[in-house]
């Protein structure tokens, strides 16, 4: 690698590398130390092609998902199985990881503007804008530095474009896996809206079970399924179907009257 080479945006890739090198090394701990996280799917990671590949995911904090989720692809590719021990895997890092993220949240700080660097696409959210609710027209350059990033290498988008839990997934992810016919890979976390706060920066609990598990790739044809029955694939692959929160709901009813029958016991 070139020292002044750059990527498709313009970043220098050695800057790239080094600040992925420090921020996993600094981050390591919360994932293996403070808290454990729980891996599923490694090998998954290991059979794909290195490009035109988009993992779809439920969304718990702003940063420590997608921190996260470079430890594990990285750990992976680099012949870990389920577990990111010895983080010398960030040596060596993959360059071409891309994720989507909101153009107010990656300006938001220093910090922010650092964790942009190491493969931010970041886009004006059409819904969304400084807290408030807005309707606006696409940004067909967000789409089109999607695409760049498709072409290039791996692409993490979190459809519902929120960190509260089943909310509806915006129908632009299934546009974009319609028109650009990507390898879709799911992904499914949990633990760390526990762990961190809303933000993923500072460690909220510690001795929290974290877990991610890499689903195997959707079978979707592109050319026959519409927009509606793609969105309802990835509300299913990602768990985030209303249908999963009456099993939670279940779940809970079910654990809160067992405590009730030790505590009359």
């Amino acid at each position: 690698m070139g020292l002044f080479k750059k990527n498709i945006f313009g970043q220098y890739l050695i800057l790239k590398k080094w600040i992925i090198r420090i921020i996993g090394t600094l981050s390591h701990r919360r994932y293996r130390g403070f808290n454990e996280l729980q891996i599923e799917g490694s090998d998954i990671l290991r059979n794909l092609p290195d490009t035109n590949v988009l993992f779809i995911s439920n969304h718990q904090t702003y940063f420590a998902d997608v921190v996260a989720m470079f430890h594990v692809f990285n750990a992976a590719l680099s012949g870990r199985d389920d577990n990111i021990k010895n983080v010398s895997y960030l040596w060596n890092p993959k360059l071409n990881i891309y994720y989507v993220a909101a153009k107010e949240t990656m300006k938001s700080g220093f910090l922010p503007k650092i964790f942009a660097y190491a493969g931010s696409i970041s886009i004006e959210r059409t819904w969304r804008s400084s807290g408030e609710d807005v309707n606006r027209q696409v940004k067909m350059s967000d789409i089109s530095n999607i695409n760049k990033a498709l072409n290039d290498g791996w692409v993490i988008t979190f459809p519902q474009g929120t960190t509260t839990p089943f909310k509806p997934i915006r129908k632009g992810t299934a546009h974009i896996i319609k028109r650009y016919k990507p390898i879709v890979v799911p992904i499914v976390i949990d633990g760390f809206r526990r762990s961190f706060d809303k933000k993923g920066i500072r460690i909220k609990k510690k001795n929290i079970l974290q877990s991610m598990e890499i689903k195997a790739p959707l079978d979707i044809d592109y050319d026959v399924e519409s927009i509606d029955q793609i969105v309802e694939k990835i509300e299913f692959a990602i768990e985030q179907h209303s249908s999963f929160l009456k099993v939670i709901s279940k779940e809970a009813l079910l654990e809160n009257e067992s405590l009730n029958k030790k505590r009359d016991w």
